[in-house]
């Protein structure tokens, strides 16, 4: 786990927590960590992911595409935070 936020909070890194709006309106939160540190229940994500992999290097209000085996799905980043909670 990371220990210490990257010098620009604006955009998505490792260990940020990331919450999405999808196209009906819901929101979602994730962080991203590690693959040895997924927990779906708590939105633990892995760096690896589909998911993960879209959202890194973005900032809030950039559109997200998620590209998996069964659909794209459209996302809104709307916030990015890096502290615990």
């Amino acid at each position: 786990m990371v220990h210490r936020p990257p010098s620009d909070r604006s955009k998505v890194f490792f260990a940020a927590w990331v919450t999405l709006e999808d196209e009906e309106g819901n929101e979602l939160r994730y962080r991203i960590v590690g693959p040895d540190e997924i927990d779906l229940e708590k939105g633990f994500i892995s760096l690896d992911s589909p998911m993960a992999k879209a959202l890194l290097k973005k900032n809030i209000g950039d559109e997200v595409v998620v590209r998996t085996p069964k659909a794209v799905k459209y996302y809104e980043i709307v916030a990015i935070d890096y502290e615990d909670s």
